[in-house]
């Protein structure tokens, strides 16, 4: 499991041209699932992205988390994260897992995330054309892998 992770002051996800999720200061995550990721896989990341240190303290270090900043996180869905580059000009996604095995592992993400950080979580929609925007404040972004 990829997650990507910017460090935002807003985001937000739009949906043929409704605002679906948006969020104030906090983590954009774009998230993706391959077809080898477990629950494990999802507790671990979850723990890790909410505990991620990376939102500046009194001396300008990056040494709080969301909660102690009040952040939120904007969860994406986004199979194209494990795009194999190698052969050719066109990504093949073999890596990416089916949506009868990505899309319980995304709402598993959602729950454990959510019972992480003690406060709902702003989703997009698992398959749809979305539109995001964000202002990465930093910039700040840390890509986490699962499996490394």
């Amino acid at each position: 499991m990829i997650a990507v992770i910017q460090r935002v002051s807003e985001a937000s996800v739009t949906i043929e041209g409704q605002i679906k999720g948006q969020i104030g200061l906090g983590f954009l995550v774009l998230l993706g699932i391959a077809h080898t990721d477990t629950e494990e896989d999802v507790v671990w990341l979850a723990k890790k992205i909410v505990g991620t240190r990376i939102f500046s303290d009194a001396e300008g270090k990056m040494n709080l988390d969301l909660k102690a900043v009040g952040g939120n996180i904007l969860l994406i869905s986004q199979f194209t994260l494990h795009a194999s580059t190698k052969k050719g000009n066109r990504p093949s996604f073999v890596e990416a897992a089916r949506p009868e095995v990505a899309i319980p592992l995304y709402e598993k993400m959602i729950q454990k995330l959510a019972d992480e950080l003690n406060q709902p979580i702003q989703t997009g929609e698992f398959g749809a054309d979305m539109k995001v925007a964000l202002l990465n404040d930093g910039p700040v972004t840390i890509v986490m892998d699962s499996k490394k």
